[in-house]
């Protein structure tokens, strides 16, 4: 849909309903995102699929159960959806552990992960930022971190400065075609957050929000889809 104008970053909010969907403000892009493979089967690198016409106001499902995904349709009232919201409302850096490596300090939140595997080429992520002093693990431990959808974890470099992509405030559909499931909502580039009771939850440039509706850490993704076969086309 054309709305006939462009958006604001201003506008642009995403609110967690009590026990219902996502409401997407802003005329937010919202598009599918498709993990891809290396020759060697590993997860790496991200391709574009279907693009989306939305409104300057959207909802998307958080139930699992809409038969007109990745948009509401009500389902959430027929099926008594508990869409409580557990997830701690503390700072990354606050619930962050740290692996600290020669040239690289790597910060991650483990209940965040949403199962996308881009870690585990060569060895892993924690393994290749305790050899950063080697210019091809450095490399190799940037693109893994840089690909995590969820932030889960996040790298510095021996000066402190975080290093991340460079994300345009968007909405992706994470499709795991490696893995044969859906994945969870991708939100880039620091889009607001804010719970169904009116808090705003910390602004970052990468999470992923749970739209299979099994998170035990509502209202981001667990890695519930897999274990519960989520599929978007049904």
């Amino acid at each position: 849909m054309n709305t006939g104008h462009e958006p604001s970053e201003d506008s642009y909010r995403i609110k967690i309903t009590k026990n219902g969907p996502y409401v997407v403000s802003g005329g937010l892009p919202l598009a599918e995102q498709i993990i891809c493979q290396d020759a060697e089967g590993h997860c790496h690198g991200w391709r574009q699929g279907k693009v989306f016409e939305v409104p300057e106001t959207y909802t998307l499902c958080r139930c699992g159960k809409s038969k007109n995904k990745p948009f509401c349709d009500g389902s959430h009232y027929r099926s008594g959806f508990d869409g409580t919201e557990t997830a701690s409302r503390a700072s990354f850096s606050t619930q962050s552990v740290e692996v600290v490596g020669p040239d690289l300090t790597l910060s991650e939140v483990p209940i965040l992960c949403a199962e996308a595997r881009f870690c585990q080429r060569a060895g892993d992520t924690w393994h290749l930022v305790k050899k950063s002093d080697d210019q091809e693990c450095r490399k190799i431990a940037i693109e893994e971190a840089s690909e995590c959808p969820s932030g889960r974890i996040v790298l510095k470099d021996k000066d402190g400065n975080v290093i991340e992509p460079e994300l345009t405030p968007s909405i992706g559909l994470i499709e795991d075609v490696p893995a044969g499931f859906s994945g969870p909502i991708w939100v880039r580039g620091g889009i607001p957050i804010e719970s169904s009771d009116g808090f705003d939850y910390e602004r970052r440039n990468r999470v992923t929000l749970c739209r299979c509706g099994h998170s035990s850490n509502m209202p981001f993704c667990d890695g519930s889809h897999l274990e519960f076969k989520f599929r978007s086309s049904e």
